[in-house]
């Protein structure tokens, strides 16, 4: 399907994150005519956090009908956070609430998964607790809501959700399906076998590209008329991240894109690498390919462990915490390359923007961590909200002298992948590589620091690891 209505036009992104709502305007040359922001409702809904996509959903249509207003946009894109879906019927009948994926399921269905569930090699999605691998969440609803299971016609990822929310079209969409859900085999490019063994395959509808435009959507204008513009097929938002990169002209590189969740990216490394028990998956491109990854929720843990530092975080109160030897020990939220430890301090008390010195230093641990994990010796591209911190890329380039770090001058790569996808649907190539090089920090005994907090951190483990070990012999 071409577009009629939205050639030459702006394009209007949603970029649907877990904390935080977004809307971008781009303009045909890439720049951002209007932007627009809300934070999604979580609400409770027979015992189980739900999301209020109602709320959330009357908002988009405002604030979409307002840019078609004041922008003339042709055409919407959606970006969305992973681990979530929906089960539909119809053109609009929503059959459950869109579940938040920070809930653990019941004892027993958790049990029986474990039985069903495909061996790491087939799907690399590792078997972690809540809803962090989607699937988890969806064979969830078919045991404790079999009847509303059985009438639901498909199963749409969260972007393509919101597809349907728009045009009534039920769609899939490979970066979505590949996204850490035991649903996906991503090197067979097919449905794994748990889809099949539960009989689910007729409820993942027709694959399309990210990008393409799939129907439209008519929008009540704050002047009274009704004007109808072009939907695009939605996007998982990291994947539209590293999509970005890759059509501005970037090859050979690993992406580590933050947010709520750190997620880095190497399509280099090697498959004998992927560890199941840390965190380590193959999420899948637009285009269908696997590209191993490695995630942990660093904007979250950077918030908890920063107390909500808003300020810049000056060299001096980061050399204080090394030479204090004060350490963040992981994991403040589930997930991540240390599953089995509950996050610490160790080494003294902080406050204040030492405090948020010591958090920052926690996320680029961690980060440089899942650097050598996710075998990275290529460039490295840094974007997203962590960015604005400008000791985290700085500190890691220190830490990795042998590689180049880059950071994208913009802090929202996922809108702006979002777009270029959209915009590529239309015949546009609007925008050009902007990262910019950075250079190294000199901060005394900061590698000396990364080893200490290393070991640490892998004793930690260890001990939690045996622990668990002799509990259950």
């Amino acid at each position: 399907m071409t577009g009629t209505t939205s050639k030459r036009r702006p394009v209007a992104v949603f970029d649907l994150g877990k904390t935080n709502s977004k809307m971008f305007v781009f303009a045909p040359d890439g720049s951002i005519l209007d932007e627009r922001r809300t934070k999604p409702a979580w609400i409770s809904y027979k015992g189980r956090q739900v999301l209020d996509d109602q709320k959330l959903f009357t908002w988009m249509q405002q604030e979409l009908a307002a840019a078609v207003s004041r922008h003339d946009v042709g055409s919407v894109m959606v970006s969305a956070h992973g681990c979530t879906f929906a089960l539909v019927r119809g053109e609009s009948e929503l059959m459950h609430p869109v579940l938040d994926y920070e809930q653990e399921i019941p004892d027993t269905i958790a049990a029986t998964f474990e039985t069903v569930v495909p061996d790491y090699s087939e799907a690399f999605t590792p078997r972690l607790p809540l809803g962090l691998c989607y699937g988890r969440h969806v064979y969830w609803m078919a045991q404790e809501e079999p009847e509303l299971f059985a009438a639901t016609e498909a199963i749409l990822g969260y972007s393509q959700y919101w597809v349907w929310r728009f045009s009534g079209r039920r769609l899939s969409e490979y970066s979505y399906l590949g996204v850490h859900c035991h649903l996906w085999a991503p090197f067979k490019r097919t449905y794994s076998s748990l889809v099949d063994r539960l009989g689910w395959r007729g409820k993942f509808p027709q694959i399309m590209p990210s990008g393409a435009i799939i129907g439209s959507t008519s929008l009540d204008l704050p002047d009274g008329t009704r004007q109808t513009i072009d939907v695009h097929n939605g996007v998982h938002d990291t994947n539209a991240a590293f999509s970005y990169y890759r059509m501005t002209g970037l090859q050979d590189f690993t992406l580590v894109s933050t947010g709520t969740w750190v997620v880095v990216i190497n399509p280099d490394c090697p498959l004998s690498a992927l560890d199941a028990e840390r965190d380590m998956l193959c999420n899948v491109t637009v285009e269908g390919m696997a590209a191993p990854s490695l995630r942990f929720m660093g904007g979250r843990e950077n918030d908890l462990i920063g107390r909500g530092w808003s300020e810049q975080i000056s060299r001096n109160a980061v050399e204080a915490v090394i030479a204090r030897g004060v350490f963040a020990l992981p994991s403040w939220e589930a997930g991540g390359p240390f599953p089995e430890i509950k996050g610490t301090i160790v080494g003294g008390e902080v406050s204040g923007e030492e405090r948020a010195a010591l958090a920052a230093l926690y996320v680029t641990m961690m980060t440089d961590l899942a650097l050598d994990l996710i075998h990275s010796t290529n460039k490295i591209v840094v974007d997203g909200g962590l960015t604005k911190i400008a000791l985290f890329t700085t500190m890691l380039a220190q830490l990795r002298p042998k590689q180049t770090v880059l950071c994208s001058t913009a802090s929202e790569g996922t809108a702006k992948g979002a777009a270029a996808l959209a915009f590529h649907a239309l015949g546009l190539s609007p925008f050009k590589d902007e990262t910019l090089h950075v250079a190294g920090s000199t901060l005394q005994g900061l590698e000396a620091y990364r080893d200490t907090w290393r070991e640490l951190s892998n004793a930690a483990r260890r001990q939690a690891r045996t622990a668990c070990s002799e509990g259950t012999e």
